[in-house]
């Protein structure tokens, strides 16, 4: 998998209502679910079901790197 593979994937996914899980430091692990709103050349961001306030972004980097996993909700 290259980086361009994970931009064309997450940017597939644009709107639809995904389930995230990232892998912090110190082995703290974040799951949420939510859509990514936006896709930059770097990163993307994504707005949690939860916290309608609230965006976070994330790296293409931190998918290919296994730090963030994206899965289809359901």
């Amino acid at each position: 998998m290259t980086i361009e593979s994970v931009k064309k994937q997450v940017c597939s996914q644009k709107g639809k209502k995904l389930h995230f899980i990232f892998y912090g430091a110190r082995n703290q692990t974040e799951e949420f679910d939510g859509k990514i709103i936006e896709t930059y050349p770097g990163i993307f961001l994504v707005s949690p079901s939860h916290q309608e306030q609230i965006v976070k972004s994330f790296s293409y980097s931190d998918v290919l790197t296994l730090h963030l996993e994206i899965k289809e909700e359901g």
